[in-house]
């Protein structure tokens, strides 16, 4: 078979997004997100991001179409994200992509979201090496999971136990007074600040805690120690040195990210890190798991920017995956799963 054409379709949570990928090779990119109607809100409004989508479906899907010069009769299977996400904004794009294929007579894949954050580091570095490790952090997620065979054994090794790492950013940049979403404020802060002026918890890493969850992620205290001093300098009349505390949160949660990330590899004898989703786009964390990677002897594999927020081609890309490995679609009414586990890579 030639390399499969597959059309991925994307709406977990704002931005809906359509691509076209054919083998590893990305022919078309649209994201339409709705970030900017849930800023006043300071979070997204699961109800506005679904009319937004339904708005916003057909002209990415088209777009995505006329970008790479071909119709739905070109495409080989449909892939669309199924869960892990907002219920009323996995529905819109998951009953639009079904009716294409309805229309088409195409196969389906609703595909898991997360698995889409680890698969489209293909476009950028090619295939995955034996026992690779991953690590998947974004708005909800922080997870690592061993990735033996691509896409049909992806087994978890750790993963969020309170706040992911993008939520406990989110939480501080509040805190702070930074307009949502708040990780590129703190981003932007952190780089002119000093790292180690705030000592900042190195969330579940001490005692029995951190021993009896090695690669597990907690950084709900994280969050409440930098409030706890924040408040406690305003009570005093003190300013708050805004760049200190951003590039303190910032060193902590990327240290623990990179440590444990190694830690893994490690242990399943991995010679590979990749590193997706939205908060893999972090300066700071980039740059730490890039110095952890050299220290360790490991292959880190970080996705340009535009590849590590949600995107139509992680979907595409998991989905030329499963047509690769002879996977069964998915059936023509499978169901939309907003709390899908990582070890389920379709439905």
């Amino acid at each position: 078979m030639s390399e499969p054409i597959v059309l991925g379709i994307e709406s977990t949570c704002d931005e809906t997004a359509a691509a076209i990928v054919q083998g590893r090779t990305l022919l078309s990119n649209v994201v339409a997100s709705s970030m900017e109607e849930h800023a006043r809100y300071g979070g997204v409004i699961p109800e506005i991001a679904s009319r937004a989508h339904a708005e916003a479906f057909v002209p990415c899907v088209s777009k995505a179409l006329a970008d790479a010069n071909m119709t739905l009769a070109d495409v080989d299977a449909i892939a669309v994200s199924a869960g892990p996400g907002l219920a009323g904004c996995l529905a819109v794009g998951v009953s639009g992509a079904k009716a294409l294929a309805w229309a088409a007579n195409k196969p389906i894949y609703g595909i898991n979201h997360v698995i889409g954050h680890i698969a489209v580091t293909q476009l950028q570095f090619g295939a995955f090496p034996p026992d690779t490790l991953a690590l998947i952090v974004s708005g909800g997620h922080t997870s690592l999971l061993h990735v033996e065979d691509m896409p049909r054994t992806i087994g978890v090794v750790g993963t969020t136990l309170d706040d992911a790492a993008g939520e406990c950013f989110d939480k501080v940049a509040r805190l702070l007074g930074f307009p949502y979403p708040g990780g590129p404020h703190i981003d932007r802060h952190a780089q002119h600040g000093d790292p180690h002026a705030i000592k900042v918890p190195m969330g579940l890493t001490q005692g029995k805690a951190g021993a009896a969850h090695p690669y597990d992620f907690s950084f709900s205290g994280v969050k409440t120690a930098v409030a706890r001093w924040v408040e406690g300098e305003q009570a005093l009349g003190h300013e708050i040195p805004v760049d200190d505390v951003c590039a303190s949160l910032a060193d902590s949660v990327a240290t623990v990210l990179a440590r444990k990330a190694m830690k893994g590899c490690e242990q399943y004898g991995s010679g590979t890190l990749i590193v997706g989703g939205g908060f893999s786009a972090n300066s700071q964390l980039r740059a730490k798991l890039l110095e952890y990677g050299e220290r360790y002897g490991v292959d880190v594999r970080i996705p340009q920017i535009k590849l590590c927020t949600d995107n139509g081609a992680m979907v595409a890309m998991l989905g030329v995956n499963l047509v690769e490995a002879g996977v069964a679609p998915s059936a023509p009414d499978f169901p939309i799963d907003s709390a899908m586990p990582l070890t389920k890579v379709s439905m």
